[in-house]
């Protein structure tokens, strides 16, 4: 937990002698559009300090007096501050210091003259905030002493928003597995259905939902969530286009958005796809931005977010940021997700792990923005056909042991698939079976006791996983023993022959953007490759092989291959030429905001 996380919990005054002189100018001042760069200038500092800093506050001119029942709450956690820094967390905050000017005082301003000499010399300094349209009037407030002992110095006027009901942040998804429809879900600050135009003069009215702080949960100690990090989620859209013909391209327009895509891909003799895992600092950017130019190519097909999306973790208006962020992607193709623990786990939430891991979200937020074709709410597992391969996406959140609903749902539906129709079977979950990183919560030996014996018994042929922040692969495995090695074919591809089949291929693939996570020096056998650079895991599945690139996001160099094939004549096919992602990120701002 950073200390601007934490801020909140400090005892919050004005500054003692704080100079009349200090202003906050904003430029632009009003009527911000639904993206903007805003200027943040601060002027008339007598003496400026490197830890002096700015913070964004939504909603505008919040007030302490406003939750008094705050005080009890923080007095559960031994914080005894007589109320949390402005009842709730900053939206996101940077020290002047960014802007070098600031503290060496190069941009002085005489305030005072007498006789023709300067007597009173004051110092600015300007920051620059990316915002986004978050239905809110905004505030940027400038502290002295750091996130540790934080005074206001002084306050901006506050800024609107032109349009706080604009219709925003859409991202598709499909719904089922004929190909025939797809879900858009956006988000605005209008409670009214709004509706989705698509095809030759079709509409289609949105179902509108959304939550509440009461939703939130804590326990003996306050929720970011439920306290200080709760931020009004607007109202949720989703509306659900029909009667699409697979593989076609077709158009659709909701609010002054307008896109022209390919329809789902159900029927398709190849998919493209990506897996990836995502959060919105400099690593996630990175990837975001070449996932952007892959989707733009006509490239891909869907991509598969396998838990860990936003890392709101509680501090809800981060969801607005990450869904702002992928939206260049999500908006042309299906963005299917997995919940993970920072999306789900809380005590006495029903969560099998008892972590503060989601901050009190406890699965609401993300499966109000993201539904998924799942059979009933907060039961986030569900399985889709695309092409040649079944994927079968379960919660490692939600209770799978042996005869638990999820258990019998994985059982049933992995024994169930057609392998004529669909002769790649995927299995994705957030945590992994498998890991060279250590920690001990990186793997639940218990999860594999359980789970890993259902994917040998259905013939899985890869198993992906999130949760651990870098790229690995391993051989074909069980129970930590190698069951069978790739051999290298004529390209230089290691292939991984399934004709005779004996184990699944496991890859955890957590490296598209949070931190990363390093590697243990013992490395077992199973563990045949491991990196850890940002990136994605791209792959394109015939109904004789499916092949994967991992894809360095930063240099766009493609830094593991692998395949796993079912045809004897072992042709290779260029991943680089036809994609589909798996990825895993996390999104939040660049390092200077946060």
């Amino acid at each position: 937990m950073s200390g601007f996380r934490v801020v909140t919990r400090r005892n919050l005054s004005y500054c003692p002698d704080s100079s009349p002189l200090i202003q906050i100018s904003l430029n632009p001042n009003s009527n911000l559009s639904d993206e903007e760069n805003v200027t943040v200038t601060v002027s008339g500092v007598l003496n400026p300090q490197e830890h002096d800093w700015v913070a964004m506050i939504s909603p505008a001119n919040s007030d302490v007096s406003k939750c008094p029942l705050n005080e009890v709450l923080y007095a559960e956690t031994g914080d005894l501050s007589k109320l949390p820094l402005l009842c709730h967390y900053p939206v996101k905050a940077q020290f002047m210091s960014n802007d070098p000017g600031y503290v060496n005082c190069t941009k002085k301003e005489c305030k005072e003259y007498k006789d023709g000499k300067c007597l009173t010399t004051t110092c600015s300094g300007s920051l620059r905030f990316h915002v986004i349209n978050i239905r809110t009037d905004i505030q940027f407030v400038l502290f002295a002493g750091g996130f540790d002992t934080p005074c206001v110095l002084t306050r901006s006027n506050p800024v609107n928003f032109a349009n706080p009901k604009q219709p925003l942040y859409g991202h598709l998804s499909s719904i089922d597995s004929t190909g025939t429809s797809m879900r858009l879900t956006w988000v605005s600050g209008d409670e009214a259905p709004q509706q989705v135009q698509y095809g030759s003069g079709k509409t289609e009215p949105s179902q509108v939902t959304t939550f509440s702080q009461d939703d939130m949960k804590h326990a003996v100690l306050p929720s970011p969530a439920k306290e200080f990090g709760w931020h009004d989620p607007g109202f949720v859209h989703s509306a659900v286009m029909t009667g699409l013909q697979p593989s076609s391209i077709f158009s659709y327009r909701y609010g002054s958005f307008y896109f022209s895509i390919a329809s789902t891909v159900a029927s398709a003799s190849e998919l493209n796809f990506w897996e990836w895992k995502l959060i919105q600092l400099p690593g996630s950017i990175s990837v975001i931005e070449a996932l952007t130019d892959e989707v733009n190519s006509g490239k891909v097909d869907s991509i598969f977010h396998i838990g860990d999306l936003s890392y709101a973790t509680g501090f809800l208006v981060e969801w607005d940021f990450f869904l702002q962020l992928i939206s260049p992607v999500a908006s042309k193709v299906p963005y299917m997700t997995a919940i993970g623990n920072h999306e789900r786990d809380y005590v006495d939430s029903g969560s099998i792990y008892i972590t503060p891991d989601s901050g009190g979200e406890s699965g609401v937020p993300y499966e109000t923005y993201f539904p998924m074709p799942t059979s009933a709410k907060d039961k986030p597992w569900y399985s889709i056909e695309q092409a040649s391969v079944h994927f079968t996406i379960i919660s490692t959140e939600h209770d799978w042991s042996e005869k638990s609903e999820q258990y019998e749902w994985m059982k049933k539906d992995m024994a169930n698939v057609d392998r004529s129709k669909t002769p790649w079977l995927i299995f994705m979950g957030h945590r992994p079976m498998y890991t060279s990183t250590s920690g001990i919560f990186s793997v639940d030996k218990k999860f594999v006791e359980n789970v890993e014996p259902l994917l040998l018994d259905n013939k899985v042929d890869l198993a992906l996983f999130g949760h651990v922040h870098n790229y690995e692969r391993t051989c074909v495995v069980y129970r930590k023993e190698c069951k069978a090695m790739p051999t290298m074919d004529d390209y230089g591809i290691e292939t991984y022959d399934n004709r005779n089949y004996s184990a699944p291929v496991q890859a955890v693939i957590g490296m598209a953007g949070f931190t990363l996570d390093n590697f243990t020096n013992d490395v077992d056998s199973w563990s045949l490759r491991r990196i850890s650079e940002f990136g994605y895991l791209r792959g394109h599945a015939t109904k004789e092989e499916i092949s994967f690139e991992f894809v360095n996001a930063a240099t766009r160099e493609i830094e593991d291959r692998f395949r796993i094939t079912k045809n004897p004549s072992g042709e290779f096919v260029d991943v680089s030429q036809i994609m589909t992602h798996f990825a895993g990120m996390a999104v939040d701002e660049a390092n200077s905001e946060r």
